[in-house]
């Protein structure tokens, strides 16, 4: 789509880019709500958008455009910043909560007293303010074959387990490539994650499937979804290749993918978690209503 036509829609649909632009530095207000809510999404698929993607604009501002848009949930924010989104109706569908960053995770058993401490403190945090699922990494391999990877994972996670059970929060492990974005990381294929929560046996661990990391490490996305959906509490997207738009630029098509994940009767979310190629604020938010109206099946 072109630029003109991007600032238009915006202009037009979410009327979020006079605000956007007025927003001034030193003026730490949100942007301005007096408008109704727009809602017309088909809600077969819970959107979410992962802030990261969108760290130009202030989370204050995100948060009210994802209320303008009709979004009722946010991804990948730390318990500080949790009073924000709940200030604007939304769900953090993903928090963190305690991990120590992708490459150092459960499957190296000298973190495991850090980790337990630290999800041990959040998970009740999250629980307080009702959201329901926390993220969580295999680590690097670093030398690790996979079975003693597993072993590792089952030992630490078994730690925190009643925790999450008690406050009925799903620790989620994330599926990621190794070949392109992190490399030696463990936890990139799906069959290792699925073992994973066969191990653990508990409903309050689950996966979940980066669509974008997965298309590079192992393709056949929707046989995959259909066959382990019951192991996957989390979508997130982004275009193969270069996790930009996921529009007709890039090799998945998203509106057959969606489809799949609703005839499983998935009930969690789907995040948008690409980056736009657009360098204004305004181009960035169209670009996430575009793309979430693609996943609108």
């Amino acid at each position: 789509m072109p630029k003109s036509t991007t600032r238009r829609e915006v202009l037009k649909t979410l009327m979020l880019g006079s605000a956007l632009m007025a927003y001034s530095p030193d003026r730490r207000s949100p942007l301005n709500l007096s408008s109704p809510q727009i809602n017309g999404w088909k809600n077969h698929i819970h959107h979410s958008a992962c802030y990261w993607c969108y760290q130009s604009i202030p989370l204050n501002d995100f948060c009210a455009a994802l209320q303008q848009m009709g979004l009722t949930a946010i991804d990948l924010l730390q318990p500080n910043q949790f009073a924000t989104a709940q200030k604007y109706g939304l769900e953090v569908a993903m928090c963190y909560g305690g991990d120590l960053g992708i490459p150092r995770g459960w499957n190296n058993p000298e973190l495991h007293d850090q980790l337990v401490k630290n999800y041990s403190e959040n998970i009740p945090i999250i629980a307080r303010y009702g959201f329901k699922h926390v993220i969580c990494f295999s680590g690097n391999r670093n030398g690790m074959d996979d079975e003693t990877g597993l072993r590792n994972c089952v030992k630490g996670l078994q730690r925190i387990l009643p925790v999450a059970e008690k406050y009925k929060v799903t620790i989620v492990m994330e599926l990621l490539n190794s070949k392109v974005d992190h490399h030696d990381y463990m936890c990139d294929h799906t069959a290792w994650g699925v073992e994973l929560c066969k191990r653990l046996d508990s409903e309050n661990f689950k996966l979940l499937y980066d669509i974008y990391h997965m298309q590079i490490m192992e393709g056949d996305v929707i046989r995959t979804i259909r066959q382990y959906h019951p192991y996957i509490a989390h979508f997130h997207t982004g275009g193969v290749p270069g996790r930009h738009e996921i529009d007709d630029t890039q090799e998945l098509y998203y509106p057959a993918i969606m489809r799949a994940i609703v005839e499983t009767g998935f009930q969690g979310h789907v995040a948008q978690e690409f980056v736009p190629r657009a360098s204004d604020n305004v181009g960035k938010l169209a670009a996430l209503k575009k793309c979430i109206q693609i996943c609108d099946v």
